[in-house]
């Protein structure tokens, strides 16, 4: 049976500080956001990518609009979020993981966290945030996504704004869910509802705007 790399239940109980001291160290650098957009997507994305300008744009928007922007620090779609975020004159912060393959955070980061648990980095994702922004991405991005409206849906967390961005990159999941989940009863129709689409950076804005207007 496959274990955790690393799984502190099989090694020195002293782990269980490190895990405390991270989300100590956490609540303690962020208690001052009270404004912000936590932005996803591919690390693998190339600054020549309409995506990743997309992306960009976005978080300018955003930022000239007193958000802070929030990423996980690396390259691709969270280097432009981070990118814009400074453009914008914002708050741009990232939240950098440790692992094997080493991710260095990207330069546009002005306030960087490090962690080495992905479950503390995302109890600040989602304690911190205002709304999820999802680009295109992989596994790491659809795992954000998933666990956000998951939370949303069981009701552990108040509704927030969860954005796909890039309807024709999205469509294939969304027609899966649509019909595959629904007629299965896996879901219900309405939870299809805890998350929109977005394709432009006024549109994420008007969002998130008419969310919180309500």
């Amino acid at each position: 049976m496959p274990t955790l790399k690393g799984d502190f239940t099989k090694e020195d109980p002293w782990r269980i500080f490190r895990i405390m001291s991270e989300f100590v160290d956490g609540f303690e650098e962020l208690s001052d956001v009270t404004e912000a957009v936590s932005i996803f997507g591919s690390a693998r994305t190339k600054p020549s990518s309409r995506y990743y300008k997309l992306a960009e744009e976005t978080a300018a928007k955003l930022s000239k609009n007193g958000y802070s922007i929030i990423t996980g620090a690396g390259a691709g779609i969270m280097e432009a979020a981070n990118k814009g975020a400074k453009k914008g004159g914002g708050d741009s912060i990232g939240l950098n993981i440790l692992i094997p393959t080493m991710q260095r955070p990207n330069k546009y980061v002005t306030r960087l966290l490090e962690f080495k648990y992905f479950f503390c980095r995302k109890v600040m994702f989602a304690k911190y945030s205002k709304a999820f922004v999802v680009f295109p991405g992989g596994f790491g991005t659809m795992d954000e996504f998933f666990e956000a409206i998951t939370l949303v849906q069981t009701r552990r967390i108040d509704p927030f704004p969860v954005i796909m961005v890039g309807s024709e990159f999205w469509a294939g999941l969304i027609d899966w869910l649509e019909k595959t989940l629904i007629p299965e009863k896996t879901i219900n129709k309405t939870d299809m509802k805890i998350f929109t689409v977005a394709d432009t950076p006024q549109e994420v804005f008007s969002i998130i705007n008419r969310f919180y207007k309500k």
